[in-house]
């Protein structure tokens, strides 16, 4: 089979786009993927086996809605033009289109129309994902707008993955039909993300808070920073390392500064995908502090998660109605949203405690245990064979690298 990721984000920084990727050529399928390109990264690659095509560059410095939708439809054009330029001679069974957006999915217009099966994978549903980047309100017509949008791209794709079950239940009330749409979590690689022994933080060494990932407003990187300032004298070993890029990054540093730790938040790049399990591994406390008034922020379920809790790290959550929904008090440590106060006082209580943050981590890691991706990935795969089978019913299904169209 031959598979077609489409992507607006740098693929060597994407999990889940890799894990996809990673499964279908563990059994024999070619997989080429369109991404975007990162600084002092090669045009075109082949990593691990995926032809890797990064058409446009990016940074991620948006300062508004028409510069972020401007970049899309950019990438937009010159992925329908990638196609177009390859109808003749690599005609691809299946192309898996991610959003964010959803409209990235008529770059496959050329190749459906040929006979190719599309499938568009939800990462983060469109309208709440716009209304809190931007402050869209859900009642005005700009977020009508958008779930028009989600609704003819889930309708011109043969089937829809959605990245949680609140999001594919959602889809199903007002874009598409439950036997179109499937949920598929994020799920760590256990070749990456495993327990192992750390040694408990010794007087002289570093208590580190560790947030990884993008920097949005949603995200609530600047309740952290208020909270870890209210109780950073208390806590004299105490770091709190910050690895990721975002819009917001510029203002968080300058919050950081005006709470006078310079010395004690310290800002990291983005880093790629196999290398970010290491850094994580290395930390005491996870914080995953997400905003519930942000809608999007409220119901996105977040890979970072399930990583601590594979690599036995315990984590203090905001209780948002994702991670109510999937995580209970006995495997993270919950705290209100937005509230900078019990935030700061939960960072104290795990800081004094090693026997709490091991229990947290202990039945944290049981739970992760019953999730995982060798556990879901023949269900993608299902996916992707039986779309081939229904648009060519001679083809054989057996993930191999033979094609129909060869």
């Amino acid at each position: 089979m031959k598979v077609c990721m489409v992507t607006y984000s740098f693929y060597e920084s994407d999990s889940r786009i890799m894990q996809y990727a990673k499964a279908l050529t563990e059994r024999g399928d070619s997989v080429d993927v369109i991404a975007l390109q990162a600084e002092e990264t090669p045009k075109q690659e082949v990593i691990d086996g995926v032809s890797v095509f990064r058409i446009r560059s990016r940074k991620v410095n948006e300062k508004g809605a028409r510069q972020y939708a401007w970049r899309i439809l950019l990438f937009l054009a010159t992925a329908f033009l990638f196609f177009a330029r390859r109808r003749n001679w690599n005609r691809y069974d299946v192309i898996h289109v991610h959003s964010v957006p959803d409209f990235l999915v008529f770059s496959a217009a050329i190749p459906k129309y040929m006979g190719t099966s599309v499938v568009l994978d939800v990462h983060d549903i469109l309208p709440e994902f716009c209304a809190s980047k931007f402050g869209i309100k859900s009642d005005s017509i700009a977020f009508q707008m958008l779930m028009l949008v989600e609704k003819f791209s889930v309708g011109f794709a043969d089937h829809v993955i959605a990245a949680n079950e609140i999001w594919r239940d959602r889809m199903i009330c007002r874009s598409t039909t439950a036997s179109k749409c499937t949920a598929i979590r994020n799920y760590p690689d256990p070749s990456i993300f495993h327990p192992y022994p750390r040694p408990s933080c010794q007087r002289g060494e570093k208590f580190i808070f560790l947030y990884p990932g993008t920097l949005n407003y949603h995200q609530g990187l600047d309740v952290a920073l208020r909270a870890f300032a209210r109780v950073a004298d208390q806590m004299p070993d105490a770091e709190f390392h910050i690895y990721g890029e975002g819009p917001e990054k510029t203002k968080l540093i300058a919050l950081r500064n005006s709470l006078h730790l310079e010395s004690r938040v310290i800002f990291h790049g983005m880093i790629p995908w196999s290398e970010i399990a290491n850094v994580m591994a290395r930390a005491d406390m996870a914080v995953v502090p997400k905003r519930v008034s942000s809608g999007f922020g409220n119901e996105a379920a977040s890979t970072k998660i399930l990583e601590f809790m594979y690599l036995g790290v315990p984590l203090i959550v905001s209780r948002t109605r994702i991670d109510s929904y999937y995580h209970d008090d006995s495997m993270v440590r919950f705290v209100t949203s937005d509230d900078d106060r019990e935030l700061s006082e939960a960072m104290l209580e795990m800081w004094l405690s090693p026997e709490l943050r091991s229990k947290i981590a202990e039945n944290a890691l049981r739970y992760a245990a019953q999730y995982r991706w060798e556990t879901r990935k023949e269900e993608y795969l299902t996916i992707l064979d039986n779309l081939r089978q229904e648009k060519h019913p001679e083809s054989r299904v057996t993930g191999t690298n033979e094609s129909a169209h060869a």
